[in-house]
């Protein structure tokens, strides 16, 4: 029932792919990147469809990329 009650409010899911490195890059990048709960290079990673979440690849647009 709980999951119910997230997938309804939720507004749906987005796939996030890291596929450049962040290496040469601010430190604040960087953690953005692992805040994400990324570690390696072209992982991809499922996080909810919020305006939060598209906020945080805009800040990286080189780093990240949505994937549909």
């Amino acid at each position: 029932m709980n999951t119910e009650q997230q997938n309804s409010s939720g507004g749906g899911k987005i796939k996030i792919q890291y596929y450049r490195s962040s290496i040469g890059y601010s430190k604040k990048q960087k953690e953005v990147v692992k805040s994400l709960g990324i570690t390696k290079l072209n992982q991809t990673v499922e996080r909810p469809d919020t305006p939060a979440m598209r906020g945080i690849v805009a800040k990286v647009p080189h780093l990240l990329r949505i994937v549909e």
